[in-house]
């Protein structure tokens, strides 16, 4: 029998149950959340996150706690073994992706550097 395949992305119940209060609260019928990195600022990358409306031919598709996360190909290797936090502080509320993988972040923290995981099974 061959052994499960870690995820690509996990999310803590905070993560999971504040994507569940805004995907509720969207205009349009959203299947899930779109997870990604892109090139920018002064650390070199970015994590996007984006509403879904279909998924890809290539995304790895997460489920956990009744959201279905959606990663973009080009992010795997970027993304392998991130936990998702949501956590609340006294001025403000907002997503952190704790990845094992980045190795720097710039002073405002909202760029990171990230390398390629060498943990692929």
């Amino acid at each position: 029998m061959p052994r499960p395949r870690p995820k690509v992305v996990t999310l803590t119940d905070n993560a999971a149950a504040r994507m569940t209060e805004i995907m509720s609260g969207a205009d349009e019928n959203y299947i899930g959340v779109k997870i990604g990195v892109k090139n920018g600022g002064c650390a070199g990358m970015e994590y996007t996150m984006d509403y879904a409306t279909e998924a890809g031919p290539l995304d790895e598709v997460v489920e956990e706690n009744g959201i279905k996360v959606l990663i973009d190909p080009k992010a795997i290797l970027f993304l392998i073994g991130t936990e998702i936090d949501y956590v609340t502080e006294k001025l403000s509320q907002r997503f952190v992706f704790n990845n094992p993988n980045q190795t720097d972040a710039c002073g405002c923290g909202e760029s990171v550097t990230i390398v390629p995981s060498r943990t692929v099974s």
